[in-house]
C-alpha cells in the first residue's frame, strides 16, 4: 500500500481521537483552508459568503435566528469547531450555534459598506454560520448576508444550505420531536460522508497522480508578491455575456481557464507561470448528502501561448482524472518536481450553475441575489462565474496589487479571450 500524506493523516487522527464520538476527521480540503488560516498574518477563516435583498422589514429577526438555530443542529459541520490536537486538526462537536444579527452602518456608511467591514472583521472563534441583516433607515431594501467558514461548506453545499434555511423559516415555531437522535444520525452521516472522502483521497494518491501533476505544474515559478498590508482595498469589474446552450455548455469551463489564464498573464506578466486555482469533485457517490467541505481546489497552470480550445479540454480532462488527489499531495509532488512554489495561489476561479442552487425564501418572499464588491480575497485576484439566465462574470483583484487600469486591461484580455473560445464547441462535463 503507498503511503500518503491523507494515510499519515489518518492515523494520527485515530491516535489523538481515541475513538471518542465528538471528534471528527477532517478532508483534505479542510486541512487546505485550515493551513492557510495559520498562515494568514492574521489569522483569518476564508469565508463564502451569499447575498440577497429583501424588502426592508420583511425579515423577521427572532425567526431567522431559530430557522439558523435548526439548520446548524442538523449539520455536524455547523456545530462543531475546528481545532488542532497535537498537530492534527479535527472537528470537535458541539452544541447547535448560529450567530444572527443586525449589522447597523456606522455614520456615511451605506448597508454594503457594513457588511463589508464585518465580513473583514469575521473572528474565527465564532461559529461558522453567521446571517447579518444590514440596512440604512431611509433604504426600501435590507441585504441579508448569509455567511459561512468555507471550511464547513464548499460551493456545491450552498444549496443545502438555502434550502435549508427557506425550509426551518417557514416552520420556526413547530417543535423539533427526536433532536437528539437525528443529531446522532447526522453525525453518523457525516462522519460516513468524511471517512468515504478520506478513502477516495487515500486511493488517488498513487504514484500515477503524482506523476501526472509533476508534469503538469513542475514549471510553476511564482511571482514576486507585495509586502502584506492588513487592510485589503478590493476592486470589482462585472460583465454579462449570453448563456452558453447546447454542446457549448460543455465548453464553458476550460474556456474560462484560459480567459482567466490571460487574466494573469496580463497582471503578472509572461515571465512568471502563476497558479490558479478552482474547486472541483464532489462527494463520493455512496456518500450521504450533507453540508461539508468536499470540493477539492485543483491547480492550473497559467502557461503563456494561445491554445486551441480541444488541446485545454484534453488538458484540462486529463487534470480531472486526478482530482481527487488532495491539494497538500499536489503541492509535493510539484514541488518534487522542482516547482519554486509554496503552494499559494495567485489566483481563484469559482464557477456556479445558478439552476442547481434553490433561492432562499424567507416568508413566502424570494431573495433577489446580489453581489458585493470590496470583499477580502483569498488570492490576489479572483474570477466568479454564475451561469443562469445568462454568464455573469467577475473579476475582483486587490488594488494594493494593481491600479485600476492594469485590472480593466486584464478584464479585456479575460472576456476577449472568452468570447473567442465561445464561439467553438467541444465536449466536456459541465461544473
Amino acid at each position: 500500500m503507498n503511503s500518503s500524506i491523507t494515510r499519515a493523516y489518518l492515523s494520527r487522527y485515530r491516535s489523538v481521537a481515541g475513538g471518542s464520538a465528538e471528534l471528527l476527521p477532517v478532508t483534505g480540503a479542510q486541512r487546505r483552508f485550515l493551513l492557510a488560516r495559520r498562515l494568514d498574518p492574521l489569522g483569518r477563516p476564508d469565508v463564502v459568503p451569499l447575498f440577497f435583498a429583501f424588502p426592508a422589514g420583511a425579515v423577521e429577526l427572532p425567526r431567522l435566528r431559530a430557522a439558523a438555530t435548526r439548520l446548524a443542529a442538523r449539520h455536524p459541520a455547523l456545530r462543531g469547531r475546528f481545532e488542532s490536537l497535537r498537530g492534527t486538526p479535527v472537528l470537535r462537536v458541539g452544541p447547535p450555534a448560529a450567530e444572527v444579527r443586525r449589522v447597523e452602518p456606522a455614520p456615511g456608511e451605506s448597508a454594503a459598506d457594513a457588511l463589508r467591514r464585518e465580513l473583514l472583521g469575521w473572528s474565527a472563534d465564532g461559529p461558522a454560520l453567521r446571517l447579518l441583516l444590514a440596512g440604512g433607515p431611509a433604504d426600501q431594501e435590507e441585504i441579508l448576508a448569509v455567511a459561512l467558514d468555507h471550511t464547513a461548506c464548499d460551493e456545491q453545499s450552498l444549496g443545502i444550505v438555502t434550502a435549508g434555511l427557506s425550509t426551518a423559516y417557514e416552520t420556526w415555531d413547530e417543535p423539533a420531536d427526536g433532536q437528539a437522535t437525528d443529531a446522532a444520525a447526522d453525525t453518523a452521516d457525516y462522519r460516513a460522508a468524511v471517512e468515504a472522502q478520506l478513502a477516495a483521497e487515500a486511493t488517488a494518491s498513487a504514484d500515477r497522480a503524482r506523476a501526472h501533476w509533476a508534469a503538469r505544474l513542475g514549471a510553476l515559478r511564482a511571482p514576486e508578491r507585495p509586502p502584506y498590508r492588513a487592510e485589503p482595498d478590493t476592486g470589482m469589474l462585472t460583465d454579462r455575456l449570453p448563456a452558453a446552450s447546447g454542446a457549448a455548455r460543455g465548453a464553458v469551463f476550460p474556456a474560462l481557464l484560459d480567459a482567466v489564464s490571460a487574466a494573469a498573464r496580463s497582471l503578472l506578466g509572461p515571465r512568471a507561470t502563476p497558479a490558479l486555482g478552482y474547486p472541483w469533485g464532489g462527494r463520493p457517490a455512496v456518500a450521504p448528502p450533507v453540508l461539508g467541505c468536499f470540493l477539492n481546489t485543483l491547480v492550473h497552470p497559467a502557461r503563456s501561448g494561445t491554445a486551441g480550445l480541444d488541446e485545454l479540454s484534453a488538458d484540462w480532462w486529463d487534470d480531472l482524472d486526478h482530482a481527487d488527489m488532495p491539494f497538500d499531495e499536489v503541492v509535493h509532488a510539484a514541488r518534487s518536481a522542482g516547482a519554486r512554489w509554496s503552494g499559494a495561489l495567485d489566483g481563484l476561479l469559482t464557477f456556479e450553475d445558478l439552476h442547481r442552487r434553490p433561492p432562499l425564501v424567507l416568508g413566502g418572499i424570494s431573495g433577489r441575489e446580489t453581489h458585493l464588491s470590496g470583499r477580502p480575497l483569498a488570492a490576489p485576484f479572483a474570477v466568479s462565474a454564475s451561469h443562469g439566465e445568462d454568464l455573469l462574470v467577475r473579476l475582483a483583484w486587490d488594488r494594493r496589487n494593481w491600479p485600476d487600469p492594469a485590472a480593466a486591461e486584464a478584464f479585456d484580455a479575460l472576456l476577449s479571450t472568452l468570447r473567442r473560445h465561445l464561439g467553438a464547441t467541444a465536449p466536456g462535463p459541465v461544473g
